[in-house]
């Protein structure tokens, strides 16, 4: 498994304070309980998922590159997160368009 970052990845209010932790954890395969990330969507149906960190290291993302959008230090504040991911998307895509976005955030 690969995991990439985004350039402007969205962080949590709680998850600030640990922002760096919770990025070492994810790196050493050691995310603290009750960490989350914003990834994109494994389907076409949807924009983003919301996971458990310690999910990345399931058998099925073993495959995966993965492209971390957010981290939030609990599921509600990861909620809170994809919102306002979502909500700048719309602003500079004028559309949910993912790929877009991640584009233009990273020139």
């Amino acid at each position: 498994m690969k995991i990439c970052w985004f350039d402007h990845l969205y962080v949590g209010e709680k998850a600030k304070k640990w922002r760096y932790r919770i990025i070492q954890g994810i790196r050493n395969s050691k995310p603290g309980l009750g960490i989350y990330v914003i990834i994109p969507a494994s389907n076409g149906n949807n924009i983003l998922d919301i996971y458990p960190a310690p999910e990345l290291f399931v058998p099925f993302f073993q495959r995966e590159e993965i492209l971390v959008l957010g981290i939030a230090a609990d599921y509600w504040e990861a909620l809170e997160v994809a919102g306002c991911l979502i909500h700048d998307m719309y602003q500079i895509t004028g559309g949910f368009h993912l790929s877009a976005f991640v584009e233009k955030k990273s020139q």
